[in-house]
């Protein structure tokens, strides 16, 4: 994991139950989602000196499909704009902003130096949210906090954002960055935008 802290999306995904460090296998609800992705993660991590990009995208592209709920995500990054589009560029928006992600991750998570997740616990968050709140602890000891925002839907619970160290929103972050593309060239361009860097990492 050489370039992890390049990325807060990488950030905020990398806590995981690696070397001694307790795992809570009984965790129900939102709590269980984030786990196991978590565990995911690890396998990945494990492998990841002898896979490419492309198969290090293959094996994530499952556990981020079942951890986030990459549409309403999509929804919150664009705003406004969102709201505009039409069905089929919903849909490909949400693919677009699945395949940059994924792509992202499978390009940052390409080694294991030692860090491992602890689970601090979970509160209640505003809009009928919960907050799973964590830490990662490097292998120097230091700590990065995390907090992952989850709602519950009809196939289970959801992340939908993350809060690193108390004050960074993925999402709002994601918003800042799509915002000059949608002001200028709408929807069908974000999409091509992410399509496009998607491609460029998944081909390193």
């Amino acid at each position: 994991m050489k370039r992890i802290k390049n990325s807060v999306f990488a950030v905020f995904v990398a806590v995981f139950v690696v070397g001694t460090a307790p795992v809570h296998a009984t965790q129900t609800g939102a709590s269980a989602t984030v786990l196991e992705f978590q565990n995911a993660l690890i396998e990945l991590m494990k492998k990841a000196d002898s896979l490419s990009v492309s198969q290090r995208y293959d094996l994530l592209e499952p556990a981020v499909t079942n951890a986030f709920h990459i549409r309403l995500m999509s929804q919150i990054a664009t705003g406004m704009y969102w709201a505009e589009a039409t069905h089929t560029e919903q849909q490909n928006l949400t693919k677009a902003f699945k395949r940059m992600s994924v792509s992202t991750l499978a390009t940052l998570f390409d080694g294991y130096s030692g860090e491992y997740f602890r689970h601090i616990g979970e509160k209640p968050g505003p809009q009928k949210t919960q907050l799973v709140i964590t830490e990662i602890v490097k292998s120097d000891k230091s700590t990065v906090n995390i907090s992952y925002i989850t709602r519950n839907f009809k196939e289970g619970w959801k992340i939908i954002d993350v809060i690193v160290d108390a004050g960074i929103s993925e999402l709002k972050v994601r918003r800042s960055e799509y915002h000059q593309i949608l002001k200028t060239s709408g929807i069908t361009s974000l999409i091509q935008v992410l399509n496009n860097k998607a491609d460029q990492l998944i081909s390193q």
